[in-house]
């Protein structure tokens, strides 16, 4: 009976973490055996943490709180949202079995496009020309695939061989590459890149982190990096030159994304059940809050018009750790519109042609 509570408290603290926090973990017997947050506890050149070590910091979150639903409306034609975002569909209300769904910038058209029901596929995004995402998928313990599925005619190809834990791949501007970050066992984070059909893989000097994500002239990729109390956002140029810290937010989380223009960039910071989206000059200064307060808003990412953020939030669901939606919001903080209406989460929108 004492080890059958004890199961069922680790199941249910795994639960708890929903979508607040994603986390890989392997289908296999030991739940423990191949934890790595999306925003790793520590990562810099200085920091690490072990893949295998939980961070359990999510509360229980308060079903009274101010944060309470507020039926948020679905876009209309007039809001002219266009492309499509791709996103991780927890369908099957387990993280072990997420999968990857696509819809149209309004919500409408969802389908899913990963077909294995008992392997976990997260972190996609889509090519510059809309025909093709790359993705995250479990191969075995402490060892997730990138993957890369054609849209046209449902193919797949695995890019990786058994590099790490990888995970937030993203196509650079111009089609040709791949940038990805790599957690291996030993509890180390670093920014890769390589050719889009998986070959001449290569670390990117200094870079050590996650979240990566490319400058719209492919010439510069924005990254996470930091111990837990001090995450920030840094810039480095592909060749591993000019390093440098663009953010000063409290509590960093991880995954952000720079705007078409060049200008802005969108992350979200703050403690679990509270963070928000922030937006700011591409050199980090007029930092300003993006959300509306109560959504637990998270995982931002631009439109490609750059007018449009879409993100992961709780604002019709608060306290439900099954009720996160994708939402999106003009980057003057208005018109706030939700995209998905599920009975599971829905997160990491990614926006596309």
């Amino acid at each position: 009976m004492n080890k059958l509570k004890t199961l069922l408290t680790i199941s249910l603290l795994l639960s708890i973490l929903g979508c607040n926090r994603p986390i890989p973990v392997s289908p296999t017997p030991d739940l423990f055996a191949t934890l790595q947050a999306s925003t790793p506890a520590s990562s810099s050149p200085a920091a690490t943490e072990s893949l295998t070590t939980p961070v359990l910091d999510l509360p229980a979150p308060d079903p009274n709180s101010s944060a309470a639903s507020t039926s948020v409306p679905s876009p209309s034609p007039a809001d002219g949202l266009t492309g499509h975002i791709v996103f991780t569909c927890q369908l099957f209300k387990v993280q072990s079995r997420d999968q990857i769904c696509i819809m149209n910038a309004d919500g409408s058209g969802m389908r899913r496009l990963t077909t294995a029901d008992n392997k976990r596929h997260y972190y996609a995004s889509l090519a510059p020309d809309g025909g093709s995402i790359v993705y995250s998928s479990y191969r075995e313990d402490n060892v997730y695939e990138i993957y890369h599925l054609d849209l046209n005619d449902g193919s797949v190809d695995r890019l990786t061989d058994k590099l790490g834990v990888l995970t937030g791949a993203e196509f650079s501007p111009d089609g040709k590459s791949i940038v990805f970050a790599r957690g291996n066992a030993s509890g180390k984070y670093q920014v890769m890149v390589m050719d889009r059909n998986g070959k001449d893989v290569g670390d990117i000097p200094q870079a050590s982190g996650w979240d990566p994500t490319w400058s719209p002239d492919g010439e510069q990729i924005l990254f996470a990096s930091g111990a837990e109390a001090g995450v920030q956002l840094f810039v480095v140029k592909r060749n591993g030159k000019d390093l440098h810290q663009v953010t000063d937010l409290p509590a960093i989380r991880g995954r952000s994304d720079w705007s078409p223009d060049g200008g802005s960039i969108v992350t979200y910071a703050g403690p679990s059940w509270n963070r928000e989206v922030y937006i700011l000059n591409a050199d980090g200064s007029n930092a300003r809050q993006l959300t509306p307060v109560g959504g637990n808003s998270q995982g931002p990412s631009f439109s490609p018009d750059g007018k449009w953020v879409a993100f992961t939030a709780y604002f019709d669901n608060y306290g439900d750790v099954h009720g996160c939606e994708i939402y999106v919001i003009r980057t003057d903080g208005t018109d706030l519109r939700r995209l998905t209406d599920n009975d599971y989460c829905d997160y990491q929108p990614r926006w596309g042609p």
